[in-house]
């Protein structure tokens, strides 16, 4: 059976022939013409129809809209219920941190000095330091809180693994500034097994090993793993959760300035836990929240499913359209009208599905223990949810009081991007001249990264007066510099620049509600629509004859034509 342009071109003669004779064949060919012409202008129109729209024309149950206005509640509520049993997840991890301080680094005062924990200034201290922690591995399941327990490192060993690293050889006086050493770093490792700890104290284990010679010394490095398991999981009627705590303690003299920097970074890692036995209503909620994530995919498959279709039917009715205005035009449509049969809405809703989809089935995976990324089940999810909401954007965008936001971003994008490029320019100038010139003297400009920071928040009004007065006062040149950088960076791009964004976007709205007013410029697609109001002013009788055959042209196997917006 023929399909396509082949079927409905054989239907358009069929249904011609009912009503005129072999006779007429020129009238006949024109008709037809005529007919097909009524029919694509049908199909436009309807395509380009709001979900009301659309069901005063046909009476047409907008499904789709249903299924987004559902798929918002359901997506919604799964997020809610994955934030909150996520913040568990955060809360445990940063509880045994701040823990860990605790036990581990001696004379930690509960507050971070900077960027690391605390510091030590004298030999006596440093090795104080250096024997507390490991005693206090020893000691872990006397003096922990937690519900801890001894891991395997790397080496499927129990016990701490201390690395120092240092220059290979060399002599300094500095008395006769005198200095002879080999820049070539060696790294000296011991493992440290908790049966061999807990014969002996720390300091009597290994003591060539411990006898440092600060001068060469850049770090020692403390590493020990510990395995926890979320006990608290449980009051939430949740499934609790297995840790492996990657704790490494590092003794930072690299500066070799009479300050050895103490930082703990402790790697919280979930794991599958090998036996969970957890009887009562625990158990019977995680099944219930597996099911209620397996709805939501088979709603977004759907979702997925009839944008896909919708996206596939507007190609074709697009090819239709420039079929026909080539044929009868003889020129081809611009590229404004052709884009306006993608609709970008789709698109969006089919990356939100897809995420959606993905994202579940690792959130049921989490929630059956078998799979612990978070993280990557955190973004999938968080960046569906925002997609979906975004849409809804769409069905705002129906009525002409919300969609000035719309028009308006739409108009003004192509030149925001245009000047955000020219600006940017600029602004990397500045970065790269604060970092070099004002990094050694303020905090604010120490790396690329927080120079681009602060420029942006002075952009925004935020800190000014602290970025003014942090900076150091050592070099009067330097300073005079900073006060020039800083006043001609905020005049320029607060003044200037930031208002002629601000303006970019008013001229924008401005046109838009102009255009509102006295009407937006008709291109050819619309011109091609408003032909068909103006023929069936005085073309009653063939315009009734068009619709009934448009009518009879669209039952059975022709239905595929209509798209169901």
């Amino acid at each position: 059976m023929p399909g396509g342009a082949e079927a409905l071109d054989l239907r358009v003669r069929n249904r011609a022939s009912v009503f005129w004779s072999p006779g007429h064949s020129q009238t006949m060919v024109h008709l037809d013409s005529e007919v097909k012409e009524e029919c694509l202008r049908e199909d436009l129109k309807f395509y380009f129809m709001n979900p009301c729209e659309k069901y005063r024309a046909r009476r047409q149950i907008p499904w789709k809209l249903g299924l987004q206005i559902l798929k918002i509640v359901m997506v919604t509520m799964q997020l809610v219920w994955f934030g909150l049993g996520n913040q568990l997840v955060v809360a445990f991890k940063e509880d045994n941190r701040v823990a860990f301080k605790h036990l581990f680094l001696k004379g930690y005062s509960g507050v971070d000095e900077d960027d690391y924990s605390c510091s030590v200034y004298t030999q006596k201290d440093t090795y104080d330091s250096i024997f507390f922690a490991i005693n206090q591995y020893r000691l872990l399941k006397n003096s922990s809180l937690a519900t801890l327990d001894y891991g395997p490192n790397e080496d499927n060993r129990i016990g701490l693994k201390v690395c120092k690293q240092h220059y290979k050889r060399g002599t300094m006086f500095s008395s006769n500034e005198t200095l002879n050493i080999d820049s070539d770093i060696e790294t000296d490792c011991v493992v440290l097994d908790l049966q061999v700890l807990s014969g002996s104290p720390p300091d009597q284990i290994q003591p060539s090993f411990f006898r440092l010679e600060f001068y060469r010394l850049l770090q020692v490095e403390i590493s020990f793993h510990l395995k926890g398991i979320d006990l608290q999981a449980i009051h939430s009627r949740e499934l609790p959760d297995c840790y492996v705590f990657r704790n490494t303690i590092t003794f930072d003299n690299r500066a070799h300035s009479g300050k050895i920097k103490i930082y703990l970074d402790s790697d919280a890692n979930l794991e599958e836990c090998k036996d969970l036995n957890i009887s009562g209503s625990t158990q019977k909620n995680t099944q219930y929240v597996l099911v209620f994530d397996a709805f939501v995919i088979v709603i977004c498959l759907a979702s997925l499913i009839l944008c896909t279709r919708s996206i596939v039917l507007a190609l074709r009715l697009r090819k239709r359209f420039l079929d026909f205005f080539l044929e009868k035009y003889k020129r081809h449509v611009c590229d404004a009208d052709q884009w306006e049969f993608i609709s970008g809405w789709y698109v969006l809703v089919i990356i939100s599905d897809l995420m959606t989809i993905i994202g579940s089935i690792l959130k049921m995976e989490i929630k059956a223990k078998n799979l612990t990324n978070y993280d990557l089940c955190s973004i999938l999810l968080g960046t569906s949810t925002l997609f979906v909401w975004v849409g809804v954007i769409r069905y705002l965008g129906y009525f002409q009081t919300y969609n000035v936001l719309i028009l308006t971003m739409q108009a003004s994008l192509p030149k925001v991007l245009r000047f955000c490029a020219c600006a940017g320019m600029i602004y990397l100038g500045y970065t790269f001249c604060g970092w070099i010139v004002l990094g050694p003297y303020h905090e604010k400009f120490e790396s690329l990264d927080i120079v681009a920071e602060c420029l942006f928040s002075l952009v925004n009004g935020d800190d000014m007066f602290a970025t003014f007065a942090q900076i150091q006062q050592k070099s009067i040149l330097v300073w005079l510099f900073s006060r020039l950088y800083l006043y001609s960076f905020i005049s320029l791009f607060i003044y200037m620049i930031l208002s002629l964004f601000i303006a970019l976007i008013t001229d924008s709205y401005d046109t838009i509600k102009k255009y509102q007013r006295n009407g937006f410029p008709e291109t050819d697609l619309q011109e091609f629509l408003k032909e068909c109001s103006s023929k069936e002013e005085y073309q009653r009788e063939p315009s009734t004859f068009l619709s009934r055959a448009c009518c009879l042209l669209r039952k059975g196997s022709d239905d595929h034509l209509i798209l169901i917006n």
